[in-house]
């Protein structure tokens, strides 16, 4: 499981200007089962999206097509982890150690 921070490099309205095409980009990967959840931060500086995949590579590839990177108004941090618990329904992404 990853948790994908983004920060704005941007002015707010550089940001707006690609926003329909962001959101268009985060359905498609909810449809493809990526994401989880996602969400603005507050304030207002980027977002914060759960998601998954079979590993970093493939995450840093999606990244790679936000457009948002591709416009240059955001910067990803991803952070990998293993999520042994969970909620009932996230129960199918739970993972064990070793």
């Amino acid at each position: 499981m990853f948790v994908l921070e983004l920060t704005y490099t941007a002015p707010l309205d550089a940001v707006d200007a690609v926003l329909p095409d962001h959101v268009a980009w985060l359905e498609e990967q909810y449809e493809k089962g990526f994401f989880l959840a996602s969400g603005r931060k507050e304030p207002r500086d980027g977002g914060i999206i759960l998601a998954v995949a079979g590993d970093r590579a493939r995450i840093e590839e999606l990244v790679a097509g936000d457009p948002f990177t591709v416009a240059g108004v955001c910067a990803y941090r991803v952070t990998e982890f293993i999520a042994t618990k969970t909620a009932p329904e996230l129960a199918r992404h739970r993972q064990t150690l070793g």
